[in-house]
């Protein structure tokens, strides 16, 4: 068995004559426009339309990247987890492909010696979980809010041939996917390989518009080291002979751009001497990197090829004269009025509420989100309504957060998840955030991704 890395969490795994190509986003402008690779793919995604499957984990678009999808064969069946909403199955189906619906925790057969094994992130029966879907936080953690109950977005794909075994965590959380990896850990004898991811893919603190510099680049290395720790828990829970740490590697362009520099995303060389030097690693477990199209052969424990770092000066002339120039599709819409987006404000902030109200979570905190003409949509967190009216005139005494987009991004995002959607522009540091106190209320941002019409 070989798994052959691509770009980020794109990877095909091989065996034999039969190929799995997992979570392709094999174009740059993910998340409407803003993610980016360096370096540069060499590559076209028809390069790797000849395979027996696709492996989906969840659906967004740095693993299910529509774009690319496009331009692969529909006639390859795409395998995702059975979510207990068909959400992700019906966008893969809408592309023309025929989706397997793979049972949580089942090792299937797929050709040859080959099987996978698809987990629920949580580890969640997906017939008895909760419905929710897209960010990945509570349902029953009680006043701690902690992660226990179902994501209905995540999964990891175990690959084995009957010799080797390859666990594909990509997105999955620790301690989130804690159960998920026992249950792992207790039906293989040993993972050869692991894949977890090392960085924030988040808008935090890159969009932190009341930070500092000298604020954010703080807080980038906390959540750096926040993030190296739950990628420890991966390695630590399913003790593997080698791990690769990917998933998450992008660069931000357009006018973006300058926010690279904040962006919790340390390269993949940074990443590898961390986990090499660590004590937080269980003896046994080696560190492996992989160039873009560049294999391990589990069989042989070897790459096929020794790792180029990446030149950090490279990147940032590239970002500069590359990167930094192009466009993002909602900038070539109109602008809209005032009338268009308070219209749009209505509908949204109901369709909004009715989801806060569902997951019984209220909160003090004021949503001031920036229209247009210095008007501002004033959502209350309780159920007591919304208000369009002057900046200057929004109640904010008992805490805010205030959220900020391209007028013409926020229109679409209003309209409804077929334009865009509030988690995706986040993800892909559209959104820009200030807030007092300077309290991160996981709950309300869950919320605000149905704040759509």
């Amino acid at each position: 068995m070989r798994l052959r890395h691509l770009k980020s969490s794109s990877v095909v795994v091989e065996d034999g004559d039969v190929s799995v190509l997992c979570d392709p986003w094999l174009l740059d402008g993910a998340f409407y426009g803003s993610w980016c690779h360096y370096p540069p793919l060499d590559f076209e995604p028809e390069d790797y339309a000849d395979v027996d499957y696709i492996y989906v984990s969840h659906i967004h678009p740095d693993h299910f990247h529509e774009p690319t999808m496009e331009r692969l064969d529909d006639d390859v069946p795409v395998l995702v987890h059975d979510y207990a909403t068909d959400f992700l199955k019906r966008n893969v189906q809408r592309l023309g492909f025929d989706v397997v619906e793979l049972p949580h925790d089942e090792r299937t057969h797929l050709a040859g010696d080959l099987h996978v094994n698809v987990l629920a992130a949580d580890n969640c029966d997906p017939e008895v979980c909760g419905n929710y879907f897209g960010c990945g936080w509570w349902t029953d953690g009680g006043e701690d809010r902690t992660t226990d109950g179902s994501t209905q977005i995540d999964s990891m794909g175990v690959f084995d041939d009957g010799e080797n075994v390859l666990v594909n965590a990509n997105d999955c959380r620790w301690p989130l996917s804690e159960r998920a990896c026992a249950s792992v850990a207790g039906q293989y004898e040993d993972v050869d390989l692991l894949l977890m991811q090392y960085a924030a893919a988040n808008f935090y603190p890159q969009c932190m518009d009341d930070y500092t510099h000298e604020e954010k680049l703080r807080a980038r290395d906390e959540v750096i080291e926040e993030m190296y720790r739950d990628a420890e828990g991966f390695v630590n829970a399913l003790e593997p002979d080698y791990f690769m740490p990917f998933a998450g590697s992008y660069t931000l362009g357009g006018s973006l751009a300058d926010r690279n520099e904040y962006v919790a995303s340390p390269t993949r060389k940074e990443a590898y001497w961390h986990f090499a030097g660590s004590d937080n690693v269980p003896e046994g477990s080696e560190p492996v990197l992989l160039n873009s199209e560049a294999y391990f052969d589990l069989d042989e424990a070897a790459p096929s090829e020794e790792y180029t770092p990446i030149d950090p000066d490279a990147r940032r002339e590239y970002v500069r004269t590359e990167l930094a120039d192009r466009s993002f599709p909602h900038e070539a819409d109109d602008h809209p009025p005032l009338s268009e987006l308070a219209d749009l404000v209505g509908p949204a902030y109901e369709h909004m509420d009715e989801k806060r109200a569902s997951i019984d979570w209220e909160s003090d905190t004021t949503v001031v989100v920036d229209l247009v003409d210095d008007h501002v949509a004033e959502l209350s967190m309780n159920g007591d309504g919304y208000d369009i009216l002057p900046l200057g005139d929004a109640a904010t005494d008992d805490g805010y957060v205030r959220i900020s987009m391209d007028d013409r991004l926020l229109a679409r995002v209003l309209r409804g998840p077929q334009y865009a959607h509030f988690n995706n522009a986040q993800i892909g540091s559209h959104i820009g955030f200030r807030k007092e106190p300077d309290v991160y209320e996981r709950p309300l941002y869950y919320a605000m991704s149905f704040f759509h019409a």
